[in-house]
């Protein structure tokens, strides 16, 4: 049995930008993704809405993606890290740059391929996702502003951080487009072409056969 770790925020936690409701298991990205590959992989969802890379959010507690990975790797022993996070390092309060961001979720990778445990043969492999561009729309999206430009450089600079760090990467802003009167969360047919792209991509990083 592979195991898989999904490591977001609120687009790996299933958040429906039209309906008052988390997507179920047959909407959601993550568990599409489960029944299109073989039982032979097992899918760990870890979303959380709000969630940000390194940066401790001064409003909501208990977001920083760094303090809760190292405890999650010791709970699951995955074989791969499924890492998406960035869009809401975007938010204003904290001030950084794409650039930034980036780094953010390249320690991220770091402490991934870093982790060891007696159990396990060698560390997980990474698969880095820069997240897909956001909108900034007149629909008072409050705590945005220049959210969308540095979105828009996200491609490039998480490509850079992959090559430096030896990890797998994919650009989610090549085929996922958000919500067009929300501008950050995801339709379900996103969803269902998220799964597509990486029902495809997974078993070429992570081969039953190793």
């Amino acid at each position: 049995m592979k195991t898989i770790l999904c490591f977001g925020d609120s687009n790996t936690w299933g958040y429906s930008p039209t309906l008052e409701r988390r997507y179920n298991e047959s909407e959601r990205w993550t568990m599409l993704l489960q029944s299109q590959l073989s039982d032979k992989y097992r899918i760990i969802e870890e979303g959380l809405n709000s969630r940000t890379t390194v940066f401790e959010d001064p409003i909501e507690p208990g977001k920083k993606g760094l303090d809760y990975l190292l405890p999650c790797l010791g709970s699951h022993h995955p074989d791969l890290v499924v890492i998406m996070l960035g869009t809401n390092d975007l938010k204003s309060r904290y001030h950084v740059t794409a650039s930034d961001i980036s780094k953010g979720a390249a320690r991220l990778v770091e402490v991934v391929k870093n982790f060891t445990s007696g159990f396990m043969k060698q560390s997980p492999d990474v698969l880095l996702i820069a997240p897909p561009h956001v909108l900034e729309l007149d629909n008072g999206k409050e705590g945005w502003d220049g959210a969308q430009a540095k979105s828009e450089q996200f491609a490039y600079y998480y490509g850079l951080r992959a090559k430096e760090l030896g990890c797998h990467f994919l650009a989610a802003s090549e085929f996922i487009q958000p919500c067009d009167k929300e501008g950050i969360h995801w339709h379900a047919d996103q969803h269902q072409k998220f799964a597509d792209k990486l029902s495809q991509l997974i078993p070429k990083i992570l081969p039953l056969n190793k």
